[in-house]
């Protein structure tokens, strides 16, 4: 069976899964070419994989504008959990980007600047596997309202599998409560969308979780989902 109906298949029958026995699916289909990507926002994701498979990689994606904070998460995750964090860089430096393109790119063509600093790190990243997870959620924003447990990435021509696809925000905090999950310092100061340092905004109480990323600009995504 091709990868495309592998996934397509999965994601029929693991709807309704919860996200160990998706990830169980996934290390049983495709073992080391299998890979988790974690932005390092909270361990959850990292906690469930180590859970199913220890020693499983975990991607995680330095574009030289983090928090402090979230690099902190990705080193305590690394020391906690039984998992191989990868830290992938991108091609040029913040200094040689601005040199190239002049500075602070992030405020004047923010799409050019994550394709940079998160797209092509990511394809560079996968480039050795054949399936993928991430941590998004249906209820994080109207742009992931459609993904599926399990989906074909097309763009990519990779299997993805996204474990907490159908879970809401209460089960997520009820799962960091009950297991003692690492979480980013900065979701409990207003930040519950954590990206780089310069396009992340605190957020009101009440308001869209996705709204204090790229305020101000007509932009909901970085390029890794969509």
């Amino acid at each position: 069976m091709e990868l495309q109906q592998i996934a397509e298949q999965a994601g029929r029958d693991l709807e309704t899964a919860t996200p160990q026995e998706v990830l169980r699916w996934a290390v049983d289909t495709f073992g080391e070419k299998f890979v988790i990507a974690s932005s390092m926002g909270d361990g959850l994701l990292a906690h469930l994989a180590a859970s199913v498979a220890p020693g499983i990689d975990v991607l995680f994606l330095d574009t030289g504008y983090h928090f402090a904070e979230t690099m902190g998460t990705r080193d305590a995750v690394a020391a906690s959990y039984d998992v191989n964090v990868r830290t992938m860089l991108p091609l040029l430096t913040v200094a040689e980007q601005d040199a190239e393109h002049g500075a602070e790119l992030w405020r004047r063509d923010p799409n050019a600047c994550c394709a940079m600093r998160k797209v092509e790190p990511l394809a560079r990243g996968l480039g050795s596997y054949t399936a993928w997870a991430s941590g998004i959620r249906r209820d994080e924003a109207v742009t992931r309202r459609d993904i599926g447990v399990v989906e074909w990435d097309a763009k990519r021509e990779m299997v993805k599998v996204n474990p907490i696809a159908t879970w809401t925000q209460g089960q997520v905090d009820a799962y960091v409560e009950q297991n003692g999950v690492l979480v980013n310092p900065l979701a409990y100061d207003g930040y519950p969308s954590i990206g780089c340092a310069p396009c992340t905004f605190r957020v009101a109480p009440g308001e869209d979780p996705r709204s204090g990323r790229w305020a101000g600009q007509a932009k909901t995504e970085c390029g890794l989902h969509v």
